[in-house]
């Protein structure tokens, strides 16, 4: 079988409520950088890799008041927020010695992936990997998902893809891919059992 992760939520914690009260006292500020960041148009942009963080800094800035340079600040600790799901790289490493192919499919700006990658070491066991920043396309767009299996040859019938939010695993779905909606390693690991995953089956 062909496994194919997320990163964030899945691989790795992404709370990005607890970087914005490590950086902003203020709750109006908070609630400002929340929405006017991290669920703007322009997160997307960062993880599709057509902005870049000193364009999203600046932009932020101008809608909210707050200086540019603090938005800067908060971007420039994302990658480093990024903590891993130990539980998770444990199972990837568990299905490789299964003999399953292991991928990665994230929506991710080109700091935090670079990063990652120069930290860890599980990408030694990963056969291919995919990231928005890199191709300028996001999940859940069908284009992404389809760059994927065409780059790697992969059969989605004999795929299953991991991931914490519930559109994009939609979108795999609608590819013929058999998805699990994860929320923590025990339920994903109980999932690929339940379906067939594992030859022992426990």
């Amino acid at each position: 079988m062909n496994i194919i992760f997320d990163l964030g939520g899945v691989v790795f914690n992404w709370q990005p409520d607890i970087l914005i009260q490590q950086v902003f006292e203020d709750p109006k500020d908070q609630a400002q950088v929340k929405s006017m960041l991290f669920q703007h148009a322009d997160w997307l942009a960062l993880d599709r890799g057509t902005l870049t963080t000193r364009e999203a800094a600046k932009r932020a800035a101008e809608r909210t008041g707050i200086t540019e340079s603090r938005f800067m600040y908060i971007l420039d600790r994302v990658p480093s927020c990024l903590t891993p799901i130990t539980e998770t790289i444990d199972l990837m490493y568990e299905l490789k010695n299964e003999g399953h192919r292991i991928f990665i499919l994230s929506n991710m700006q080109i700091e935090s992936i670079l990063y990652l990658e120069a930290k860890h070491s599980f990408w030694e066991i990963v056969d291919g990997r995919v990231i928005s920043c890199r191709i300028k396309k996001i999940k859940p767009e069908i284009e992404i998902f389809d760059h994927l299996l065409k780059t790697f040859q992969i059969n989605p019938s004999e795929s299953i893809f991991i991931d914490d939010t519930d559109v994009n695993v939609i979108a795999a779905e609608s590819m013929g891919i058999h998805t699990i909606l994860f929320s923590g390693p025990q339920q994903c690991r109980s999932a690929l059992v339940a379906k067939g995953v594992f030859q022992n089956n426990t």
